[in-house]
Formats: structure tokens, sequence, C-alpha cells
């Protein structure tokens, strides 16, 4: 979906594959008539963005089969789809029964990690629309914060500066220029925003950013303005913003309420659990870590990173950061420029849900999906964006 800003310039949306598990070129295909396609004609669109996952055996056929390349494309434009953005965080196994931790490797100061990104660089600038110069990946936040010391975390900036020449020469080369985002991530070593300024500045090259996840930017009780407003200060440019929404308790300490949050505590995904006190943020790596006894503690609201649907807030006594996200869009696109063009909606955990929030089958996923882009271009048309056709 294209939207037309104020100042002229065209900024996208769309909504993230990793909610579809696939790890094969065969299965990125079958998404595509299977749910992608299905999603855009319930808009009632001629032309749908998705943002898409390919996982490293998806990636290494593309990159190394011109003809498989020029073939996803081709299915794209047949099923009325664009993709200007990756998610480039998962290296693989994301539809796994438990993924957990694994997400976190291989991280930036593995050699795969940067051939892996280097390699969907490749195939995006083979995949962006004629009429588009400008792509973007999204990429894991350095890595998980165990067991990075200096030396690992030398070999990572070193990794995103060779990345960053491969970028300049790939534009030589396509004239299209693909820029990679770090996305803060509680118990990353990078967490959150401000974490990002320090690498970012050291790695210096405009080719490397950040990717501002509004789940993950209230988990870590950011606020948007001040969180903005300090990467612009820095330089650091927001080169796309995943559209999340965390699960928010405001009173955990009483016994319903950590009844409902037990529901959400699952075995597949990892859902960090932050909370603010006047000694500064404490959290834990899970949910259910948080619920153990006196783990965390519970005088104050908590948030857990469980990307619940931004259209469906969980029931009383539960919420969403919905408000978070609202407040992160305005600065993002609604003043006289936007900071970013790229915004992707990504509610990966739709299986995850408690059972009787889940959707049955495929059509009912397609009408959530549906629902989540349709409040996500309802507050864009809000901030005085035109949706394109």
């Amino acid at each position: 979906m294209r939207f037309r800003h104020p100042d002229g310039s065209t900024v996208h949306l769309a909504y993230c594959t990793n909610v579809h598990p696939a790890e094969t070129l065969d299965g990125v295909l079958a998404q595509l008539r299977d749910h992608c396609e299905p999603v855009r004609r319930r808009l009632g669109r001629d032309r749908l963005g998705i943002g898409l996952w390919l996982a490293k055996d998806a990636a290494r056929a593309l990159v190394t089969d011109p003809a498989a390349l020029r073939g996803l494309r081709c299915e794209l434009e047949r099923r009325g789809l664009e993709v200007v953005t990756l998610n480039g965080f998962p290296y693989e196994g994301f539809g796994a029964e438990e993924v957990k931790y694994r997400v976190y490797t291989p991280d930036w100061a593995g050699p795969e990690r940067l051939e892996h990104t280097a390699a969907l660089a490749r195939v995006l600038a083979g995949l962006l629309p004629e009429d588009v110069t400008e792509g973007s990946i999204s990429t894991l936040p350095l890595a998980w914060r165990t067991a990075y010391d200096d030396e690992r975390a030398e070999t990572a900036r070193t990794a995103l500066r060779t990345l960053a020449e491969r970028l300049d020469a790939l534009e030589e080369l396509t004239g299209r220029s693909i820029r990679v985002a770090l996305e803060p991530e509680p118990g990353c070593v990078v967490e959150t925003t401000r974490d990002a300024i320090a690498p970012l500045t050291a790695v210096g090259h405009d080719r490397i950013g950040i990717c501002v996840d509004t789940c993950h930017l209230a988990t870590s009780f950011e606020d948007p303005g001040t969180a903005l407003d300090d990467l612009a200060r820095a330089g650091v440019p927001v080169v796309k913003s995943q559209l999340s929404a965390a699960l928010h308790a405001e009173q955990p300490h009483l016994p319903e309420v950590r009844a409902a949050l037990a529901a959400f505590a699952e075995p597949r995904f990892l859902h960090q659990t932050r909370t603010a006190t006047a000694a500064g943020l404490r959290g834990t790596d899970d949910l259910d870590e948080a619920l153990a006894g006196d783990a965390l503690p519970d005088a104050g609201p908590w948030r857990s990173h469980f990307h619940v649907p931004l259209h469906a807030a969980p029931a009383a006594p539960l919420t969403s950061t919905l408000p978070v996200l609202t407040s992160a869009l305005t600065r993002l696109v609604g003043g006289p420029h936007p900071l970013t063009r790229h915004l992707e909606v990504e509610t990966y955990t739709w299986q995850a849900l408690p059972p009787e929030l889940r959707p049955r089958g495929r059509a009912q996923l397609a009408d959530g999906i549906a629902a989540e882009l349709t409040l996500a271009r309802d507050l864009l048309t809000d901030l005085g964006l035109k949706e394109l056709p």
C-alpha cells in the first residue's frame, strides 16, 4: 500500500510475512498464493506491500539462480504484490515449535549473518518495483546480550562496515539503494534506541541505521518522542519502522491480572517482560519467569514482548500498547517530512495467542491481517497522508 505524504514523497505500508512460516522458495511462493493475495483482495486494493521474510535457504536459492529471482518477481506482479522491505532478523527456523533464543543466532559477530544479509540485499535489489529505487532490510540488533565481549563487538562493527561497502557497490551496479536497519529488542546488546546510537555512530555509514519496532519501544518503556529526538540529534537514520503493539498489564500484583498474563506465556517465542522502577528498568527474559514468584517487581505496570493484533487489544484486565504505536507514528510521518518511508505491520504471533483468540484457518488469519492494515491505513490518513491506488 502506498501513501502520498503532504511533502509529495511516497510512504510504503506492508505487512511482514514472518507470520507465515516458510523456509524454502517453494514455501514463499505458496505464501503469496495462500495468504498474501487473499489479504490484498480483502482490502479491495490492486496493490499490496509485503515485507518478505526469506530464510537462509530461500535467500540462497534466489541469489544463486537468476531465473528463480525473475520467477518470484513475476509471481509478485501477477498477484498484485510488491516488496520494498525485507525482514532479515530471523535466519532460519522461525516456524519451529520452539524458537526462543534461537532467533538470535547467528549474530553479527559470525560470518553467516553478514553473508545472509548481503544476499538479501542483492535479492531485494532485484525485487523492487520499477518505479522504486530504495529498499530496506531490518536485522538483528548485533547480538543477544550474553557472551558478547569487546572482541565480538569489534567483529560485528567490522562486518557492518563491510556490508555498507557492499551496499555502495550494489547501488553502483543496479541503481538501487538498499539500507539495513538494526532493530532494537529487549534482552539484546541493542535493547533500546539509545543503545543503538554508539554502535551505529562507530560504524559511521548512512547505509546502516535503525528499525523502530513500536512493540519493542513500548516494552522498554521508551517515550517515542524522546527516542526519535535522540536519534535525530545523533544523525542516526530511521530506515524503517515496524508497527506492532506489546502486551500491557496495568496492575500485575493482582491475582486476576497474573492469571490473564499466564494465558500468554507460551513455549514458542521469547516474551521479554519489563517494568519501570525508580531505580530504572527491570526485566526478565520471558513472561513465565516474570510470573514466577517475585522475579519482577509488580508495583507498577508490566509490558511483555508479545506482538498482539493491532486492531484487537486483549480483554480486560489486560490491554495493548497501541497508544505508543500511535504516538510514534505521529512523529515518524506526521511532521512536515517523514522520518522514514517504510512501514511494516509485524504481528507474527497470531498462532501463539491464547487458543480462544487464535484464527481458525487461513480465512480468519487473512481477515485479521486485513483488519490490522485497515487500522494502520486509517492512522496514516488521519495524519494527512493520502492513500494511492
